[in-house]
């Protein structure tokens, strides 16, 4: 069973950074596409990046292009969310997510084996 478990979140001030992990078990995650989606209250998640597997092109929405990376460590079975320069509007709930490529990148109903979600809270 492909399992992912995200960390990293936390309480930061506006223009601050933090970088979430998304852990993988039971599978390799270098062989599979990984999106990164985030979820507001009272809105739908929303997709936020995607990294392709192998050679680990990438993906943004345009709200967080220029201030978020995605990469992955291989040799720790993982990948990250760099999130620099945040904004109130940032904060969420992030999740990590396997892609079935069953449709967009941005779309939910694509991913599979969701983790449980890190928050994240921007505010002074």
């Amino acid at each position: 069973q492909l399992q992912l478990v995200e960390s990293g979140g936390g309480l930061v001030q506006p223009g601050g950074s933090l970088r979430l992990s998304c852990a993988a078990s039971g599978f390799t995650l270098e062989n599979y596409a990984i999106g990164w989606f985030r979820q507001a209250p009272g809105k739908e998640r929303e997709g936020v990046s995607w990294i392709s597997a192998g050679t680990g092109g990438t993906r943004y929405v345009d709200s967080v292009k220029g201030r978020f990376t995605t990469s992955r460590d291989n040799s720790k079975n993982t990948v990250y969310l760099q999130m620099n320069s945040l904004k109130p509007e940032d904060t969420a709930i992030y999740y990590c997510a396997v892609d079935g490529h069953r449709g967009a990148w941005t779309f939910p109903g694509s991913y599979d084996s969701w983790g449980q979600g890190t928050q994240v809270t921007v505010s002074s």
